[in-house]
């Protein structure tokens, strides 16, 4: 069976945000909820100052304590171990938010992309009103309106349901990358299969010792972190002899 992992590098990635963007506009995620983020920490006083930026998304545990969770299985194991959500069935608990131990799930609580929905002009007959400008350059709701995301899932998500990162399930099962690996500039996201030896992602695991986040609950989680970005913390010096 094919087992769905990502690998990301720490020393290639240059924290852009590059992949945030990216599956911001692949899936149609409204200002408040980013699939894909960032964990952000600043450690010591100047000039003695380290900077660590961990990109993160679903870890699409193999022990999801999301789907254990949900009582309605709206969120549940899909082909590959991907942990998907289904709209339909969603009731709007927020059990798999609670479940969740890494943060990476969001609730709808309000109608997604309001502010393009409206028919009123700021300036009647000066400027375009959010929806028509929207339908003339053929979006959907949105201007940048993605129409592949609705393969498998709702393009947009509706109000009083969640939704995270679903390794872009569209996308591989035509034989694409997720669209934030796709897009990263440094190739710092690796994707593949787990199950295949040969696999760039088996590859770089047996080369590299990795972590992963909260490893220690036990939820197996499929994003594993690689190396690290090391700026040297020692001065310059030629070093001696005595």
């Amino acid at each position: 069976m094919t087992k769905w992992a990502m690998v990301i590098d720490h020393q290639r990635c240059v924290g852009c945000g590059a992949c945030i963007v990216a599956c911001k506009n692949e899936n149609n995620t409204p200002e408040g909820i980013n699939w894909s983020y960032k964990i952000t920490e600043t450690k010591g006083v100047f000039p003695n100052v380290r900077y660590h930026y961990i990109p993160t998304l679903c870890n699409h545990c193999e022990d999801a304590p999301c789907v254990r969770g949900c009582p309605t299985q709206a969120m549940h194991k899909a082909e590959g171990g991907i942990t998907m959500h289904d709209p339909d069935k969603c009731i709007g608990c927020k059990a798999c938010i609670i479940n969740c131990p890494y943060g990476v799930i969001y609730y709808n609580w309000d109608i997604p992309f309001k502010e393009w929905r409206g028919g009123k002009a700021l300036i009647p007959g000066a400027t375009t009103a959010p929806g028509e400008m929207a339908e003339k350059v053929g979006g959907k709701v949105i201007p940048y309106y993605n129409p592949e995301r609705g393969a498998t899932l709702d393009g947009i998500r509706p109000r009083g349901v969640v939704e995270k990162c679903t390794f872009c399930d569209h996308r591989i099962s035509e034989g694409l990358l997720p669209y934030c690996v796709e897009r990263c500039p440094a190739d710092a996201r690796i994707f593949g299969d787990l199950d295949d030896p040969n696999s760039e992602v088996s590859k770089l695991l047996g080369k590299y010792k990795p972590y992963r986040l909260k490893e220690h609950l036990g939820t197996e989680p499929k994003v594993y972190y690689i190396r690290s970005f090391n700026p040297g913390e020692y001065k310059q010096t030629k070093g001696g002899v005595k």
